[in-house]
């Protein structure tokens, strides 16, 4: 029945799509994010339903009459570059054949956030796009957070086998980083109280979820995550009333286990896995200093470590996006991955600045602050997670991308640079707004300040 039910609802969005190619971006979203796939047990779960609903987004957009234009703020220039250079990687990777198949899953994750720069050009595309990314993971974080009151925190939360999120470190990160979209959903609702107490509840249930996957990479992102989300939210008293209430249930719910796990990250030297992770670090960066251009894709191989690693017989996961993109990409392509998360940052502030004084816009400054605080829970668990190339940091620099877009057309972003401080304004020649830039009016000049 789950097969039969998600292959209609696939399906039976196509001919949306081809009317609508933007409708595909949001069904490639949701099963990229949901897969809901994945819950079936029959000829469903090996479907290609992204390749699907991927061409039929491209064929789409070449019979669609709407201007279709890569915006090209300074973060699509560097993601680019990014992906570029791990092209170049590639063709030099050690281990050839593993990195053209890892390369190939990258690709077409990139190229889809290029065709959703195109085709999300509107407040309203945007905000369907946010819901579609946040319910996605929500499903797991209500579900997981039943799932830990419910057996008392004794079982870790997993997510859907065969994806990104398959793990409890995985499954626990994401959820960390969909806690400031659903915060942001909830406040965006108007006069709808009962929808607005449903998107609350399912917020602090995902947090309990999160903690739920036992993960400590995913408790140190949640509590830097929570830090940076109660500094940046207007809403403190609320932000912290949240926070109340998810520490309560986990205080109610979860064994004594959990805390012994969690204890142990003060005590890392004793830890056979996390000292593991140190001597992959340390291989990465020895890999990085003989070669330049790194190991490529899928370099964490036992041959790399008896080169390169202190403890030559201790081969694992590098278990860290930093030391991943740098043992994979080397130094270079660690610093256009960095230099993408600083620009991304810096680009969010600027939106938050420019639309302060917007009240049509100041949803847009909003989410913008709770993209950077989904960029600290990436960041924070990240450091112990192996998902340099996990879509939703991608998709988090498409949300920013697309709000300098739209501010641009609307003329609410100035010509000069982003980022410097005081100014919320992008970089001359790296910004191309979305469509043609209409005239702005007095009231528009006035708003702009």
């Amino acid at each position: 029945m789950r097969d039969i039910a998600v292959t209609l609802a696939v399906f039976g969005s196509l001919p949306f799509i081809l009317r609508r190619p933007w409708i595909g971006i949001l069904v490639w979203t949701w099963l990229g994010f949901m897969n809901p796939h994945r819950m079936a047990w029959g000829f469903s779960t090996t479907m290609p339903f992204a390749m699907i609903v991927a061409l039929t987004t491209l064929i789409a957009m070449l019979f669609s009459k709407e201007e279709k234009r890569i915006p090209w703020e300074r973060e699509t220039v560097v993601l680019v570059l990014f992906t570029g250079w791990m092209f170049i990687t590639t063709i030099f990777a050690v281990y050839s054949e593993l990195a053209w198949l890892q390369f190939e899953k990258v690709i077409k994750i990139q190229l889809m956030i290029l065709v959703a720069m195109m085709l999300i050009t509107t407040p309203q595309r945007l905000k369907l796009l946010v819901w579609t990314i946040a319910l996605s993971l929500a499903f797991y974080g209500v579900k997981g957070g039943i799932f830990t009151i419910l057996h008392g925190g004794v079982f870790r939360v997993q997510g859907p086998p065969g994806t990104f999120i398959g793990g409890n470190n995985e499954i626990g990160l994401a959820l960390a980083m969909t806690i400031p979209l659903l915060y942001f959903l909830a406040r965006s609702i108007d006069q709808k109280w009962l929808l607005r107490s449903g998107i609350y509840a399912a917020t602090v249930l995902t947090a309990l979820g999160a903690i739920g996957t036992q993960s400590r990479g995913a408790l140190l992102g949640m509590a830097a995550m929570g830090l940076m989300f109660w500094l940046k939210s207007r809403q403190k008293v609320l932000v912290a009333l949240l926070a109340a209430a998810s520490v309560f249930a986990v205080v109610q719910v979860m064994p004594e286990a959990w805390y012994e796990r969690m204890h142990t990250i003060q005590s890392y030297e004793e830890d056979k896995s996390a000292m593991g992770r140190v001597n992959a670090w340390w291989m990465a960066f020895n890999l990085a200093k003989d070669r330049p251009l790194g190991g490529g894709f899928e370099t964490f191989q036992r041959g790399m470590f008896a080169l390169y690693a202190p403890d030559p017989t201790n081969s694992r996961d590098v278990h860290s996006v930093y030391f991943e993109v740098l043992g994979e990409h080397g130094f270079f392509g660690l610093a256009l991955f960095l230099l993408l998360a600083v620009l991304t940052w810096r680009s969010a502030g600027a939106v938050a600045r420019a639309v302060k004084k917007v009240p049509e816009r100041a949803w847009m400054g909003d989410l913008a602050t709770m993209v950077q605080v989904s960029l600290i829970a990436y960041f924070a668990a990240g450091a112990f997670l192996g998902m340099a190339y996990f879509d939703y940091y991608y998709n988090l620099v498409l949300i920013i991308v697309i709000v300098k877009a739209i501010l641009h057309r609307e003329g609410l972003l100035g010509d000069a640079k982003v980022g410097r401080a005081g100014d919320a304004s992008p970089a001359p020649g790296l910004s191309t707004p979305i469509g043609p830039v209409p005239d702005r009016s007095a009231a528009a000049r006035a708003r702009a300040g």
